[in-house]
């Protein structure tokens, strides 16, 4: 009966394997879940979802799965099934405190509850607001949603004590992992943590547990064994284009660099406009009195830094391509030398573009860029980002 889920998860962009959709059989089956859809909507995404990027897809192709589900009434329900009394009591002794036990014997007790449950939810006929008889919302009826009666049981309400009626997959919360969105301040630290690589460098020792655990039950006495510390041996040079077109993506790059601060112990960085030449800064406020000479930069962080340029690539040819195509300075060498120069002293390198992937046809500048860079440009999404990464491993 699950089948149509599947397909609809593979057709919404969901990898799901067959073991991984055997395995939420299983579990179905082992009763893991019972009459409770958010716990099933927990259970199958536990079971079929194995990338966070994924969860957007998946609360998508669970509401079209399950389309409706939610909206089945509790007359519907009762109609249908004609469940034992002694077995809803059961069911009740399992969620309800001793106090709610108490309230229910006040009413006359479960039956008279249910009974009088079966003749409101008959009578009733669309939404009622307030009041104390009849099943709405906001009123003292011991059947309404939101409002208030000690003897109450709350139907409809998406909020409970056990959060049962939530459609957590209509909240859609982790649109922004999507790897085909842009990048946001949710997600940006887990894409920087995908260029992330761990070395061992250095001669400081540290205890190998796992070594020390084999080699004792080889020897039969304690042998201790040590490795090389592991540290965060990446090293990354970071330019970001400010200014003109850029201040259109200044929120999501300032959010790119203050996470990228976070998550590399070693990062130099630099601004630049446009393109690169013969100067960048650190401080804008500073950037026509206080310029580093590009080539000081080149010659003081070597080979093993990682280069990442992050910009829009949205400029006049010439800025890149001739001598003096600058818009605010005269530059006596053109843009794609200084980049030749950067690509070649840092061969791990890679350009960021903030602009959507779909529109880099559209703009001459960037096509250069791309050519410049071989290819090596990506989208500020986490798949693009994921692309970098593989780019510079390399």
């Amino acid at each position: 009966m699950f089948l149509p889920f599947l397909d609809n998860l593979r057709k919404t962009g969901v990898p799901v394997s067959l073991r991984e959709y055997l395995t939420f059989l299983e579990a179905m089956r082992a009763g893991l879940v019972t009459y409770d859809v958010e716990g099933f909507y927990y259970l199958a995404r536990a079971a079929m979802v194995k990338d966070e990027r994924h969860i957007d897809r998946f609360d998508r192709a669970f509401a079209e799965a399950f389309r409706g589900l939610e909206s089945v009434s509790v007359a519907q329900v009762l109609e249908a099934m004609d469940l034992p009394a002694d077995w809803l009591e059961k069911q009740a002794e399992k969620f309800l405190t001793p106090e709610e036990k108490a309230e229910i014997a006040a009413l006359g007790g479960f039956e008279k509850l249910m009974e009088t449950l079966r003749e409101r939810l008959r009578d009733q006929q669309g939404r009622h607001q307030g009041g104390s008889k009849w099943i709405g919302t906001a009123g003292t009826s011991p059947f309404g949603a939101y409002g208030y009666n000690p003897e109450g049981v709350r139907i409809g309400q998406d909020e409970s004590r056990h959060r049962r009626a939530v459609k957590v997959w209509d909240r859609r919360e982790f649109r922004n992992l999507d790897d085909s969105v842009e990048l946001g301040t949710r997600n940006i630290k887990v894409a920087l943590k995908r260029l992330r690589q761990w070395a061992r460098d250095g001669a400081h020792e540290e205890l190998d547990l796992d070594g020390t655990i084999r080699a004792t039950a080889e020897q039969g006495w304690l042998d201790v064994k040590t490795r090389p510390e592991r540290r965060n041996a990446v090293k990354v040079v970071l330019f970001l284009d400010v200014g003109g077109s850029m201040d259109d993506h200044v929120k999501v790059v300032e959010e790119l660099f203050s996470a990228a601060r976070a998550e590399f112990k070693h990062l130099e960085h630099y601004y630049f406009h446009n393109c690169l030449y013969e100067g960048v800064w650190r401080d804008n406020a500073r950037r026509w009195d206080a310029q580093t000479p590009t080539w000081e930069v080149l010659n003081t962080y070597g080979p093993d830094y990682k280069c990442i340029f992050v910009g829009d690539a949205s400029m006049s040819p010439y800025e890149i391509a001739y001598p003096g195509g600058a818009n605010e300075h005269w530059n006596a060498e053109a843009g794609q030398v200084w980049l030749a120069r950067a690509r070649e002293q840092w061969p791990a390198n890679l350009w960021i573009n903030p602009v959507p992937e779909r529109y880099w046809d559209h703009t001459r500048s960037i096509g250069l860029i791309r050519e410049i860079f071989e290819g090596r440009m990506v989208p500020m999404t986490l798949e693009g980002i994921d692309r970098g990464m593989r780019e510079l491993v390399r």
